[in-house]
């Protein structure tokens, strides 16, 4: 290995950000995208002369993505209950690139590309989110130009009909949230009903270490049903609500007694002003790198 390749400073410091959210887009974990970045870099200071670290490493990133959604989608046939992808709290993982998704790490986001094959995902990333050339898509997908295109496009298709269009503002956002806990908290059904959409959706993700509900919670009236339950299962705990950027968004840190319980993050729908998805992820193996402070 050469000397030259191992400077004191952060030698992926130009390319870490990039390659995280590459790879956690790819992934839906921060644990996993952080050891693919590591493998990649590994991989890169074992090879002499280097035209282009960037694309090199993308490249590598994005063919260890593949292999590990190989068994991913194998572990995901015996995960207990609905899949969330693990939350990240205010992290520098922008795509950097002059793309409508570069900064869009929502969780309607992840789970559209979660729908998507595994050659769909990476087109569809490294194209529209990253803003790669398809000549380098292909030469990294091993696919023809034609064919890149193609998955592409079908990915394009499948993620427009899967996210909530458009978004609401960040502001709106913000407020909402703010409606939404405050509602919770006191109970207040004709509150909660009045800020979802009639056909709102509620995911919650206990991984079998934590009680959840165990598929989507699908309409307004069944989802003020479902919190106004865990508000009196909570009736005796210390409740302590964290408000924090939850993959990109305002979201929330829910404390129970002093501990991580969960973490809550909506999608809104901006034409009506109403919560069109509700995310909460209760495993606490995707709580790891939650804010600890209570």
């Amino acid at each position: 290995m050469s000397s030259s390749r191992l400077p004191e400073r952060d030698p992926l410091a130009p390319y870490r950000a990039r390659l995280t959210g590459l790879a956690y887009r790819m992934l839906g974990s921060r644990g996993d995208a952080d050891d693919v970045v590591q493998d990649a870099w590994l991989r890169f200071a074992a090879v002499d002369d280097v035209r282009n670290p960037e694309a090199f490493l993308v490249t590598v990133v994005t063919r260890l993505c593949l292999d590990r959604l190989k068994s991913a989608r194998a572990q995901r046939e015996v995960y207990v209950g609905a899949w969330l992808p693990e939350p990240v709290f205010d992290e520098a993982l922008s795509a950097e690139a002059a793309t409508e998704l570069a900064d869009d790490l929502s969780f309607a986001l992840m789970l559209a590309l979660d729908a998507l094959t595994p050659l769909e995902r990476a087109a569809f990333l490294l194209h529209d989110v990253f803003d790669r050339p398809f000549a380098e898509v292909a030469r990294t997908l091993e696919r023809s130009e034609a064919a890149c295109r193609q998955l592409a496009a079908r990915a394009r298709r499948s993620v427009r009909d899967n996210r909530p269009v458009p978004a609401e503002p960040p502001e709106g956002h913000a407020r909402l949230l703010t409606a939404f806990c405050k509602a919770a908290a006191s109970g207040d059904v004709s509150a909660l009903a009045n800020l979802l959409r009639e056909d709102a959706t509620a995911i919650t993700d206990g991984g079998g270490r934590k009680l959840a509900a165990l598929k989507p919670i699908k309409g307004a009236e069944k989802i003020v049903r479902f919190i106004i339950g865990i508000a009196g299962k909570n009736a005796g705990s210390e409740v302590r609500i964290e408000p924090m950027m939850v993959n990109g968004s305002a979201g929330a840190l829910i404390f129970l007694d002093g501990e991580v319980d969960h973490t809550l993050s909506m999608a809104i729908d901006g034409e009506t002003g109403r919560i069109a998805a509700i995310y909460i992820v209760r495993n606490p193996d995707k709580l790891r790198h939650a804010p600890r402070r209570s």
